[in-house]
């Protein structure tokens, strides 16, 4: 099970996920970023503090919203990665990409 609290600060979309980003959950992450492009939030921020664990196909899914995001003008960036998260980040280049702001 997938949570997600979403909150808006300036012209940015903060979502809070708590759980796993993983095959099952992915989708529903996927299609909450898509709707929040198609209403012009082009500007989201996914806050990975409670979130433990991303596979592939999570993985999958912070890489697309980053490009729907940049082909509407904007940007998507992560925050609050475990120390296992930024390892993964960095073995998979992710880091240089989907790049983590102070918050």
């Amino acid at each position: 099970m997938l949570g997600i609290k979403e909150q808006f600060r300036d012209n940015w979309v903060i979502l809070q996920i708590n759980g796993e980003i993983d095959m099952a959950t992915g989708p529903e992450l996927r299609q909450r970023i898509v709707q929040y492009v198609q209403e012009g939030h082009v500007h989201i921020v996914i806050d990975l503090t409670e979130v433990d664990f991303i596979d592939s196909t999570g993985l999958g899914v912070l890489i697309g919203g980053l490009k729907r995001t940049r082909s509407h003008g904007g940007d998507l960036q992560c925050i609050g990665l475990s120390e296992s998260l930024k390892e993964m980040f960095k073995l998979t280049g992710l880091d240089a990409v989907l790049t983590e702001k102070d918050t």
